[in-house]
């Protein structure tokens, strides 16, 4: 395998907007990177499957953790954040973001917060923790973050990459409900 030039890592990517795609534009970079010999940890904030079933995972991640040098962890509640936020939604996102932090010191090239943007925008984690994370992430460690429907300005200032990934239509307006296999 060719020599890695990990020198240029250390950017900060943010993919959000209200359309389909912020986590699979995430994700096709980490099968890009795998793909390269990085490694890459996925840190799924909010996302442990809708049901009771342990192994409910999208297939995006059963394909990806066929590489040896990919990784992820996931946490949620099983239940969608409706209105105020419970406690243990809380927990479970204070959780995620100890762990994220935690994962930014480990042998990772890349770590992907996936979801972490809609945590700020559902008051489960403060806009200024993302700030001191990004802020304070080792220089060589990529950081991708995923989520929100809205902007947050002080976050994106601090990015060196920032998408918009918007919806002009969508299958779901027309009352097609989401797929497997397709939108997860």
């Amino acid at each position: 395998m060719h020599q890695l030039d990990k020198s240029q890592l250390g950017q900060v990517q943010i993919f959000w907007g209200n359309g389909k795609g912020k986590t699979t534009s995430a994700l096709g970079t980490a099968l890009r990177a795998c793909g390269n010999g990085y490694k890459v940890h996925l840190v799924q904030f909010m996302k442990n499957g809708t049901g009771d079933a342990e192994i409910d995972y999208p297939g995006e991640i059963r394909a990806l953790e066929k590489f040896n040098n990919f990784s992820f962890t996931r946490f949620g509640t099983g239940s969608w954040v409706i209105g105020k936020p419970k406690p243990h939604h809380i927990e479970k996102v204070n959780e995620a973001f100890t762990y994220l932090i935690h994962s930014l010191l480990q042998d990772y090239d890349i770590i992907i917060a996936d979801e972490i943007l809609y945590a700020v925008q559902l008051g489960l984690l403060e806009e200024n923790q993302v700030i001191e994370l990004i802020k304070s992430k080792p220089k060589n460690k990529e950081l991708i973050l995923t989520g929100s429907h809205i902007p947050f300005p002080n976050i994106f200032e601090l990015a060196d990459l920032v998408t918009e990934v918007r919806k002009h239509k969508h299958p779901y307006d027309s009352g097609i409900m989401a797929r497997k296999g397709i939108e997860y």
